[in-house]
C-alpha cells in the first residue's frame, strides 16, 4: 500500500466529503472572481494540509462540521498566501499549471488573495471557537514574517543555521501547527494533546520546507539545477552547511559577497549548488531531516488508533520521499 493510500484510509469519506465543501465555497457573484476562483478549485493539490487536519481531529475526538470549517479556514489563508508569494516572486506556474498571476494577471491574482483571506476569517468564525480564530491570526503573521526574515538575511548578510530555522519555522511549520491545533480545537480534545500534536506538525512542517529546499540543488525540466532560491537571496541549509564548514577556496568570494548582501551571479550559484551536493550539504540536511521525524514521531499521544498512528506516521514520511 502506497503512503498516500495508508494516510488516507481512516478518513476515506470525510476527505472525499471535504473536497466537495471546500470547493462549494470557492465562489463569487463577480465574474472575473467567479472564473478565479473556478480556476483555483480546478488546480487544488492533494490537500495535505486539511488532510492533517482531518486525522488530528479524528485521533484527538472526533471529526466534525467546525472540524470542516477549520480546516477550510487554514487551507485557503495558506492558498491565499501563495497567491501573493506568486505575484512577488514573478512565478509562472503552481503544481505544474500556469499560475493565477499568469492565467489572468497580478491585480487579479492579489485581489483573488485578499478574498481568500477574507473567507478564511469568516469559515473560523463558523468554527464558534475564537482558539481557531487565534491561531489563524498567528499563522497569518508567521507566514509573511518568514518571507521578511529571508529578505533581512539577504539585506545583512545575516546568514546562520539558527535564522534559518526560524524562518522556515515562520513561513512554513507554523502551517502545520496551526493545522493541528484547530483540529484539536474542533474535536474537543485537551491541553496535552494540543500540545503533542502541534509538536508534531512543527517538526512535519520543517521536515516538509528541508526536504522542498533540497529540490532546489537538481535538475529541473531542462537537466540543469533549478537555483531559484538562491537567485532570490534565499540561502538554505545545504549551502549553509558549506559556507560553515568547508575549507574549498572557491567558497571565499562567494562568502565575501553573501556576507554584503549582494546576489550571487549564476557561476557562482552553479559552484555553491556543486560544493553543497559535494561536500556533504545535501547529506547533512537528510540527517537534519531524519532526526526531526524521529522527534515528530515520538510526539504523538500514546493512546490514538493504531490506523491512526500509522496514517500520520506515513503522513510525515509522505512528506519526506516526495520528489516534488
Amino acid at each position: 500500500m502506497s503512503l498516500l493510500s495508508i494516510i488516507k484510509t481512516p478518513i476515506e469519506q470525510e476527505v472525499a466529503d471535504f473536497d466537495g465543501y471546500f470547493k462549494s465555497l470557492l465562489k463569487s457573484d463577480v465574474v472575473l472572481m467567479d472564473n478565479a476562483l473556478s480556476f483555483l478549485a480546478e488546480s487544488v493539490g492533494k490537500m495535505m494540509r486539511p488532510m492533517l487536519v482531518l486525522l488530528v481531529a479524528k485521533s484527538a475526538g472526533g471529526i466534525n462540521s467546525k472540524t470542516f470549517s477549520a480546516a477550510a479556514a487554514v487551507e485557503m489563508l495558506h492558498t491565499a498566501s501563495l497567491l501573493h508569494d506568486d505575484v512577488i516572486d514573478e512565478s509562472d506556474k503552481r503544481r505544474g499549471r500556469p499560475s493565477l498571476n499568469v492565467r489572468f494577471n497580478n491585480n487579479v491574482a492579489v485581489l483573488a488573495g485578499d478574498y481568500m483571506f477574507s473567507m478564511s476569517l469568516g469559515c473560523a468564525a463558523k468554527t464558534g471557537d475564537t482558539r481557531v480564530v487565534d491561531s489563524l491570526s498567528i499563522m497569518g503573521q508567521d507566514l509573511p514574517n518568514g518571507e521578511v526574515l529571508q529578505f533581512d538575511m539577504q539585506q545583512n548578510g545575516s546568514y546562520s543555521e539558527e535564522n534559518y530555522f526560524k524562518a522556515i519555522y515562520y513561513k512554513t511549520a507554523s502551517l502545520f501547527v496551526c493545522c493541528c491545533a484547530c483540529a484539536v480545537y474542533t474535536a474537543g480534545g485537551n491541553d496535552e494533546q494540543v500540545a503533542r500534536f502541534s509538536e508534531f506538525g512543527k517538526y512535519a512542517g520543517l521536515c516538509f520546507q528541508m526536504k522542498d529546499d533540497i529540490f532546489d540543488y537538481y535538475s529541473d525540466d531542462i537537466g540543469k539545477p533549478t537555483g531559484s532560491d538562491m537567485r532570490e537571496g534565499k540561502i538554505t541549509l545545504p549551502a549553509l552547511y558549506v559556507l560553515s564548514n568547508s575549507k574549498n577556496p572557491h567558497l571565499v568570494p562567494i562568502r565575501e559577497k553573501l556576507a554584503n548582501g549582494i546576489y550571487l551571479d549564476e557561476k557562482e550559484i552553479e559552484t555553491l549548488i556543486a560544493i553543497s551536493k559535494d561536500e556533504g550539504g545535501i547529506d547533512y540536511t537528510n540527517i537534519c531531516i531524519e532526526r526531526y521525524r524521529r522527534v515528530a514521531i515520538e510526539s504523538l499521544p500514546s493512546d490514538i488508533a493504531p490506523d491512526l498512528r500509522d496514517a500520520l506516521v506515513a503522513y510525515i514520511d509522505y512528506v519526506i520521499a516526495r520528489e516534488k
